[in-house]
C-alpha cells in the first residue's frame, strides 16, 4: 500500500533528523535542482546543493533533537505524495534545551518503488487555527 511506503519515507526523514545523520538524510532526499526546503526562519532553499548544505549547518550546530509527530495526514497521487503534521520538538543547542511546535509539509516524489523527499516546509506555530 502506497500510504504505508510514504509513511515509512516520512519516518525515515525524522529518524535521520533525530540521529543528525547527514548520510541518512541524503538517502531520504531526491538530489535534483527541483528540490526545495524552508526551515523555520530561513529563506527558500532551491536545489540539492543548497538543501544539503542546510542540513550540514543544522547538524553541526545541534546536539540533540527529538520529534513527536501529531496531526499526521498523508495524501498521494500516482507520482507525488505529501505529508502534513505538527512536529513537537525537544532540542538542545549550545547547552540550551527547548520545546517548540512546528507545522510541516513534506512532499515526496515516486522514484521506482521508493519515495524521495522533494520539498520540506516548516513554520513555527503562532496560534490555533480558526477551525480548531
Amino acid at each position: 500500500m502506497a500510504v504505508d511506503t510514504i509513511t515509512q519515507a516520512n519516518a525515515g526523514f525524522y529518524r535521520a533528523f533525530e540521529a543528525l545523520d547527514l548520510h541518512a538524510m541524503d538517502e531520504v532526499w531526491a538530489h535534483g535542482e527541483h528540490v526545495k526546503c524552508v526551515h523555520p526562519g530561513w529563506p527558500l532553499l532551491t536545489g540539492w546543493d543548497a538543501v544539503h548544505a542546510s542540513w550540514e549547518t543544522i547538524f553541526a550546530n545541534t546536539q540533540e533533537m527529538r520529534f513527536t509527530l501529531t496531526d499526521v495526514r498523508v495524501m498521494e497521487t500516482h507520482e507525488l505524495a505529501w505529508v502534513t503534521c505538527t512536529e513537537n520538538i525537544l532540542s538542545e543547542t549550545d547547552g540550551r534545551v527547548g520545546v517548540t511546535s512546528i507545522l510541516a509539509t513534506n512532499v515526496f516524489e515516486r522514484d521506482g518503488d521508493a519515495w524521495r523527499m522533494v520539498h520540506h516546509h516548516a513554520s513555527h506555530v503562532l496560534g490555533r487555527a480558526a477551525s480548531e
